[in-house]
C-alpha cells in the first residue's frame, strides 16, 4: 500500500519517468544551439518580452542565459555552459552538445535495458581514455617565442571563425594576440577595456595603448595634460545648495537664507582647497561636479573629469595606480594615480579621454565600430571569447588541433580502449565514441556538406595514422590542420569534455524528480 508523504500540490515522477523528463530536456536544448556550432553556424535572435530589444547572436552562453527553462536537466546544461564561459570564455555551444549527444546515447542504451551504472562506468572509462589521448596529441612551443606568437594567433583565428567577426578574422585576431600579449602572462583581462561606439565599419576598430575613458573634460579645464597626478574620488561635490538631510528650515528673511548658502559655499571652498592641497592636477570624480566647485578647481589649474561612473573610476584606478578616495584630511595617505598625458580624442562624433603611458603598462583600449548596436554587441562578444581564450592559453600553453580532429582522435582512441573493456560497459565506451564524433558531423551538416561521407573518411584517415586530419570547411574536403592553421586550445578541449562527461553522468543516475508545492502567500 502506497502512502502520500507529500504535500498535495507537490509533485514526484519516479523511474523511467523521470529520466524520460531528464533526456528530453536535455536533448531539446541540445538540438536548439548545435546548429550555431562551427564556422558555418547559424544565428539565433532573442528577443525580450517585455522590452522588445533584440539580440543577434550564435554565442551558445548568451543563447542559453537568456532562454526561460523549466526542465531540471537542461538547467543543468546551462550551468555547465556557464561555467565553461567563466573557465575558458569559449566552447559553450559544444560542451552542449556534446553533453546532449552523450545522453541521446545513454537513452539509447537504456532502452536497451542496460543499467545507468553501468552506462556511467563506462562513459567514465571513456572519459579517461579520451583525455589521455588529448594529452598525448597536444603541442607545446612555450620555449619558441614566435611559434608560440602563431599558435596564439591561430587560436584566436579559429576561435573568432565561428563568430560574427569571421570575414575579418586575421585582422581581429592580430588584434587579440596584441592584447593579450601586452599582459605579460597574466589572465587579468581587466587591464583590456572594450569601447563600442557606432559607426564605420567593422576594421574600423583599433587598439590602443593607454586607457580612454567614455566621458568629456570639463568646460574651464585644460584639455590637454602632461605628466598627470591624478586624484580618483568618489565624494559628493554638490553642496553649493542648502542640504541639511531630514530637517525642515524655516527662516524669517532672504537676509538668513543667503547666510546659510554662504557658509555652504565656505564649506564647499575649504573642501576644495584640501582637495588642491594633494598637489594634483587631474580631479576625477565618480559622482557629479557642480559648477562652482569646479570653477575653484579650475582657477587653482586642475583638470576636472565629472561622473566617471562605478567602473570608470575602479578602471581607472586600477592602470594609474591610485586608489579611491572619499576623505581628503590625510594626504599623505593618499595614493594618486599618474599617466604620461590626458587628452581629449574624437571617434566618430563623440569625445573622449585618453590617458596615455599608465602606471599599468600592459592596460590597452580596444575601440570596436560597427554598423548596428547588434552588430557591435556581438562583436564584443566574439572578441570577449578570443581574449580569454587567449589569456587561458598563455597560462596553459598547450595547444591541440581544431575542425574536428581533436575529437576524432579522442574517438579513434575510445574505440581502441572499448576493445580491452569487458561485459555491457564496452557498449557505453562505444556509445561515447559515436558522441564524439557528432561534433564533427554537425559541423558538417551545418556547412551543408555530406557529413556521413565526410566522417567515414575523416574515421579512415585517422585509423590509417593521419593523426593531423580534420575538416576543411572552405573546401568541403578532409584536410591537413596543422598546415591549415586551425589550432585550440588544450585546456577549452579537455574541459568540454570532462564537464560534458560530469553533466551526462549526473542525469543518468537520476531516478525521481521531485517537485516542491509552491509556496502559499500570507492572508491567500
Amino acid at each position: 500500500m502506497s502512502m502520500q508523504i507529500f504535500n498535495e500540490q507537490a509533485t514526484e515522477e519516479k523511474a523511467e519517468n523521470a529520466r524520460l523528463a531528464s533526456f528530453v530536456g536535455a536533448l531539446a536544448l541540445g538540438d536548439l544551439v548545435k546548429s550555431t556550432l562551427g564556422p558555418k553556424g547559424m544565428n539565433k535572435i532573442l528577443q525580450s518580452g517585455s522590452t522588445g530589444e533584440i539580440n543577434v547572436t550564435n554565442d551558445g552562453a548568451t543563447i542559453l542565459k537568456a532562454i526561460q527553462l523549466d526542465n531540471a536537466a537542461a538547467k543543468i546544461l546551462v550551468n555547465i555552459s556557464k561555467v565553461q564561459d567563466d573557465e575558458v570564455g569559449d566552447g559553450t555551444t559544444s560542451v552542449t552538445v556534446l553533453s546532449a549527444e552523450l545522453l541521446r546515447e545513454a537513452e539509447r542504451l537504456i532502452n536497451r535495458k542496460i543499467h545507468p551504472q553501468t552506462i556511467v562506468d563506462g562513459y567514465r572509462i571513456a572519459s579517461r581514455a579520451a583525455l589521455k589521448a588529448l594529452e598525448e596529441a597536444a603541442v607545446d612551443n612555450r620555449s619558441n617565442e614566435e611559434k608560440f606568437r602563431e599558435d596564439l594567433f591561430n587560436i584566436a583565428r579559429t576561435t573568432l571563425s565561428s563568430k560574427v567577426l569571421s570575414q575579418d578574422k586575421e585582422y581581429f585576431a592580430n588584434l587579440a594576440v596584441d592584447a593579450v600579449l601586452r599582459l605579460k602572462g597574466s589572465v587579468d583581462l581587466e587591464h583590456i577595456q572594450i569601447i563600442k561606439k557606432v559607426g564605420g565599419k567593422l576594421t574600423d576598430s583599433y587598439l590602443d595603448e593607454g586607457f580612454i575613458l567614455d566621458k568629456s573634460i570639463a568646460v574651464n579645464s585644460p584639455k590637454r595634460l602632461e605628466n598627470a597626478k591624478i586624484m580618483i574620488a568618489n565624494t559628493s561635490m554638490d553642496t553649493d545648495k542648502i542640504k541639511i538631510f531630514g530637517a525642515r528650515l524655516k527662516v524669517d528673511g532672504t537676509g538668513k537664507l543667503a547666510e546659510l548658502e554662504r557658509a555652504e559655499r565656505e564649506k564647499m571652498k575649504e573642501k576644495v582647497d584640501a582637495i588642491a592641497a594633494h598637489g594634483i592636477n587631474c580631479f576625477v570624480n565618480r559622482q557629479l561636479i557642480y559648477n562652482y566647485p569646479e570653477s575653484l578647481l579650475a582657477e587653482k589649474g586642475i583638470m576636472v573629469i565629472e561622473h566617471a561612473d562605478f567602473e570608470g573610476v575602479e578602471r581607472l584606478s586600477l592602470v594609474t595606480g591610485g586608489e579611491i578616495a572619499s576623505t581628503f584630511e590625510r594626504p599623505d595617505l593618499v595614493k594618486l594615480g599618474k599617466c604620461e598625458v590626458i587628452e581629449e580624442i574624437m571617434i566618430g562624433e563623440d569625445t573622449l579621454i585618453k590617458f596615455s603611458g599608465v602606471a599599468a603598462g600592459e592596460a590597452c583600449t580596444v575601440v570596436l565600430r560597427g554598423s548596428t548596436n547588434q552588430m557591435i554587441d556581438e562583436a564584443e562578444r566574439s572578441l570577449h571569447d578570443a581574449l580569454s581564450v587567449l589569456s587561458q592559453t598563455v597560462k596553459e600553453t598547450r595547444t591541440v588541433l581544431g575542425g574536428g580532429c581533436a575529437e576524432m582522435l579522442m574517438s579513434c582512441a575510445v574505440e581502441e580502449a572499448a576493445r580491452n573493456v569487458q561485459g555491457k560497459k564496452a557498449l557505453a565506451v562505444e556509445s561515447f565514441a559515436r558522441a564524439l564524433r557528432q561534433i564533427p558531423t554537425i559541423l558538417a551538416d551545418n556547412a551543408g556538406l555530406d557529413s556521413s561521407d565526410l566522417v567515414a573518411q575523416l574515421r579512415a584517415a585517422h585509423f590509417s595514422g593521419k593523426k593531423d586530419g580534420g575538416l576543411d570547411m572552405d573546401q568541403g574536403t578532409i584536410g591537413n590542420m596543422r598546415e591549415l592553421g586551425v589550432t585550440e586550445s588544450f585546456k577549452l578541449k579537455s574541459q568540454v569534455v570532462s564537464s560534458a562527461t560530469e553533466a551526462s553522468e549526473m542525469i543518468i543516475r537520476v531516478d525521481n524528480i521531485l517537485r516542491a508545492a509552491p509556496r502559499r502567500r500570507e492572508g491567500a
